[in-house]
């Protein structure tokens, strides 16, 4: 494996993607249908992402048991952080996946589903990579973005995994 991706709530087989609103009115996904949604999103993951490369998904891959077949399709090694809706059975996950885990730690990043609580970082943490927020960032108390947490749902990334590498430069 040469190279290491991220990403996070791909959601494939949610048709409410599709009709999700933000605040100011806009669309949460561009699509329309959740075929094109699927389509469209296992298509830029395959231009980015080769065979050799290791991708971490943190959670909430697909919404329906039938969707999981998607990742057979997707380029790369493949790990599955759990997320709130990956609700089935670990080994359901493990025809495609090559590990299933709750977190993953690497050189002091630890990627999770969830938002780590800001008391977490102290010695063990310098980041955390995180899903689960879509359009929303992480702030601080007095309402800035706080640098430490790197949101990488599908919605800040443009719909396809980034390098793990590339978030801390």
């Amino acid at each position: 494996m040469s190279r290491v991706f991220v990403i996070g709530d791909t959601h494939f087989g949610h048709a409410g993607m599709c009709r999700f609103i933000n605040p100011d009115g806009s669309k949460v996904r561009p699509w329309d249908n959740v075929e094109h949604m699927n389509e469209a999103m296992i298509a830029a993951w395959n231009r980015v992402v080769t065979k050799r490369d290791k991708v971490i998904h943190l959670g909430d891959f697909a919404m329906n048991r039938r969707y999981l077949a998607i990742a057979a399709f997707l380029n790369g090694y493949k790990e599955l952080v759990m997320g709130n809706h990956d609700i089935f059975n670990g080994r359901e996950y493990l025809k495609y996946f090559g590990d299933v885990k709750g977190a993953v730690v690497r050189d002091g990043v630890i990627m999770t589903h969830l938002p780590i609580h800001p008391d977490s970082f102290g010695k063990r943490y310098t980041h955390n990579v995180h899903g689960h927020t879509h359009t929303s960032v992480v702030r601080r108390w007095h309402g800035g973005p706080d640098p430490r947490y790197k949101c990488v749902c599908v919605e800040q990334i443009d719909y396809q995994p980034v390098l793990l590498d590339s978030l801390f430069g």
